[in-house]
């Protein structure tokens, strides 16, 4: 990299010069200068001081009417000095309005940005400095919402690339077609493990691994250099076995960093199974429970403890989640399942449900509404599921970050199963073939008969939980304000 400070860009994406000169409205005309389509513009200031340097940050587009010009400036260094001290600021290019102070952009002007190479630009007597400026925010607004766009399909593609058969190379494809470059995923040892996209030649064919042995080394996570005008970037995955992603990019697009990054997020996945060996584990784990093997054979090969003597003593957790904002992406699930310690996530609608080998309790995440189950052995895994669902529920209508479901049986202990069950199927009879007035009484109870809190934890309105807990009165031909009842019939929804 050249030694000159290159000054701090802001989040937005730049403008081309260019894009403002094609604004008719504007009016602007281009005197002298580089190419416009090589400017990049990142905002735009006025000035009307001599001296400018001190307050730009770099990438300006510099509005000036000459008020700063002297008569004398023309005889000496003035405008040399003055684009000399713009330029080693970093200013993008130089704006000149002809009225009302001057009838035409000085000479002298010209052939100072000529010499030192800044763009400079004439603004027509009816055009406002405010009217350049809000035309620059204008077009930086519709690049990021273009850059918005790209990188919301780029994750989308690649999260679909990592769920076919060869995710791998499937993941790497997708991403040199998005680069329009080559994507490149190095192993352990430094060696290339997989490949697609172009060629590069052999300068930036050199460089690439050259950077990744750096960065494997180094243990930094990113590295970027230009070689022959293409982009050489790596990343180092996540799942510290020294697996590293290489990506060259002929030309620099907004949002690139962004897709490669989700990119190395699914990589990190996909190599840390297959480093650990789970993936192959739970692959084992599929195909014996679909022939047949029930949960405690098959929950070893999940766990990879082995079911007894480990930390969890062959229990596990099912937690359900649900996010704070939009519904779950496969990203943000494999994220969550990564907190809280287990590859075992289900991200089907709304909710993120995880089986979790039992050790320490999960915690609550930033952005996540759980419920966690009691710890269970595997032949309980679907009451606990259950039980997750009802503890989500109650967390989501108390808005409380984590709930876990009780571990105490209290009275119901002193009940045989067999009895307590009878019983139960006897008392819920009138309703048990309606699972939403089941359901819904359930949660009623469970919230203190808060009608609100019920909706919330139901999705629906408060009047059809109304209408839901009176046909449970009028059908069990219970008093439901009795706490006697309640409590009975709270003993009743417990059973399994």
């Amino acid at each position: 990299m050249p030694e000159s400070v290159v000054p701090p860009s802001p989040p937005t994406p730049p403008v081309s010069l260019a894009a403002l000169l094609s604004r008719d409205d504007l009016g602007l005309r281009q005197i002298t200068g580089p190419p416009a389509a090589e400017v990049a513009i990142h905002w735009a200031q006025t000035s009307e001081m001599s001296d400018p340097y001190p307050y730009l940050l770099g990438g300006e587009l510099l509005l000036t009417a000459g008020v700063h010009i002297t008569e004398a400036a023309g005889s000496g260094t003035y405008f040399d000095d003055y684009v000399s001290r713009i330029v080693a600021a970093g200013g993008a290019a130089l704006g000149f309005g002809v009225a009302p102070v001057h009838d035409t952009v000085p000479r002298a002007l010209v052939a100072a940005c000529e010499a030192h190479g800044l763009p400079l630009v004439e603004v027509p007597p009816r055009t406002t400095f405010s009217g350049v400026a809000r035309a620059v925010w204008q077009l930086m607004a519709q690049a990021r919402l273009a850059e918005l766009r790209r990188v919301a399909e780029a994750q989308q593609s690649l999260a679909s690339a990592a769920s076919r058969p060869d995710p791998v190379p499937s993941v790497l494809r997708r991403l040199a077609a998005l680069l329009g470059g080559r994507a490149v995923l190095y192993g352990p040892e430094g060696s290339e493990i997989a490949a697609a996209g172009r060629e590069p030649d052999a300068a930036v064919g050199a460089a690439l691994p050259e950077l990744a042995r750096f960065v494997a080394s180094r243990a930094s996570t990113t590295a970027t250099d230009t070689v022959a005008g293409t982009r050489v970037s790596v990343y180092a995955l996540g799942t510290g076995q020294g697996f590293v992603l290489g990506v060259t990019a002929p030309h620099r697009e907004s949002g690139d960093h962004t897709i490669a990054s989700v990119a190395a997020v699914l990589l990190s996945l996909l190599t840390g199974e297959h480093q650990t060996g789970t993936g192959a584990a739970r692959s084992s784990a599929l195909v014996r429970l679909l022939l047949g093997a029930g949960p405690e054979e098959v929950a070893p090969l999940l766990s990879g403890h082995g079911g007894e003597g480990g930390e969890g003593d062959g229990r596990w957790y099912v937690v359900h989640a649900r996010p704070a904002a939009q519904a779950p992406d496969p990203v943000a699930a494999s994220a969550l399942g990564a907190a809280l310690g287990s590859p075992l996530v289900d991200p089907a609608g709304e909710v993120v449900r995880v089986l979790v080998p039992a050790g320490p309790e999960p915690a609550p995440q930033p952005g996540w509404t759980l419920g966690v189950s009691a710890a269970v052995a595997p032949r309980e895994w679907p009451a606990a599921d259950a039980q997750a669902a009802r503890a989500l529920a109650r967390a989501r209508a108390t808005r409380t970050p984590l709930v876990r479901h009780g571990a105490r049986s209290g009275l119901a202990a002193l009940v045989p199963d067999d009895e307590a069950e009878a019983h139960a199927r006897a008392l819920l009879a009138p309703i048990a073939g309606v699972p939403a007035l089941t359901e819904t009484l359930r949660a009623w109870l469970s919230l203190h008969g808060s009608w609100d809190r019920t909706a919330v934890a139901l999705s629906v309105h408060r009047n059809t939980v109304r209408q839901r807990i009176a046909r449970c009165a009028a059908l069990l031909d219970a008093d439901l304000d009795d706490a006697d009842v309640r409590m009975e019939l709270w003993f009743a929804l417990r059973r399994p």
